[in-house]
């Protein structure tokens, strides 16, 4: 049994398949761990979320900013956006299955030396505090109130982790944190308005993962969400998002012994990363 660890599908169906394909994936025995941002600017999103969901046990997903916008137009909260290409979900026949599927799925996964995000974890949080929060946000997502949080989720405040920080601005930055995050100051504040590469990064902030903040986590981070950097490798940390909605490559690491395998792939999409 192997598990693979893979980058933002971003509704690339076929190169998933490719990809899987390629690495001799078997279903019946093998894991995948999916980073998230299944969905969006790829044209293959209905087909992605019906093979993951398939999956079952087999497959572990987290939330990705991706899979929450489309769970946020799903629910009428906010509006589809100009590059949205989700209407295969939208519009399907197993819709409410999907949907209901996808917002019960975990914003942080850790087991047995490895933990997965979509964007990152928080410098300033310890593994079990990140998983204590990260469940307790899950509870939110995946509870029946979940509306009432939907109409809360969107927004950039509060930019700096306060434990004292309550209800939905409490969950409202932890969905950010492990959704959208990219870059942190040296107090810890989170910036949202950068996208791409580290060299015009603003003044004053750096990746997450190279914050003087960073608690010691005794287990190797699995993140997707920035594309304009590739594939990312420092100590402990390992980003797999290498742009394959944008006509680069899709990535899968295996767990067991460190080795990387990669497709490349058609162009998708034409919209700035996000």
């Amino acid at each position: 049994m192997a598990t693979y660890a893979i980058g933002d599908i971003q509704g690339c169906y076929d190169s998933l398949m490719e990809l899987l394909g390629s690495i001799g994936f078997d279903a019946a025995n093998d894991r995948l761990w999916l980073v998230g941002d299944l969905v969006n600017r790829g044209t293959q999103s209905l087909a992605v979320l019906r093979f993951v969901s398939g999956l079952g046990p087999r497959a572990v997903t987290v939330l990705g900013n991706h899979d929450i916008h489309l769970l946020m137009v799903a629910s009428g909260m906010t509006r589809k956006r100009g590059g949205d290409t989700f209407d295969d979900v939208l519009d399907a026949p197993d819709r409410d299955e999907l949907l209901g599927w996808l917002r019960r799925q975990p914003l942080l996964h850790a087991e047995d030396g490895h933990v997965m995000v979509h964007a990152g974890v928080l410098p300033q949080w310890t593994l079990p505090q990140a998983v204590a929060l990260s469940r307790e946000t899950e509870a939110r997502l995946a509870g029946p109130g979940y509306l009432e949080f939907f109409a809360e989720l969107y927004g950039n405040d509060p930019v700096a982790w306060d434990p004292a920080l309550a209800g939905h601005a409490r969950a409202r930055f932890v969905v950010n944190v492990f959704t959208r995050m990219r870059l942190v100051d040296r107090a810890g504040n989170l910036n949202f308005s950068h996208k791409g590469a580290l060299d015009r990064a603003p003044a004053g902030f750096v990746p997450w993962f190279d914050s003087p903040l960073r608690a010691r986590i005794d287990s190797s981070i699995l993140f997707g969400h920035w594309s304009a950097l590739g594939l990312v490798e420092r100590p402990g940390v390992l980003g797999l998002d290498t742009g394959c909605v944008w006509g680069r490559q899709l990535t899968a690491y295996r767990l067991e012994d460190g080795r990387r395998f990669s497709i490349d792939c058609a162009v998708q999409s034409e919209m700035e990363p996000d």
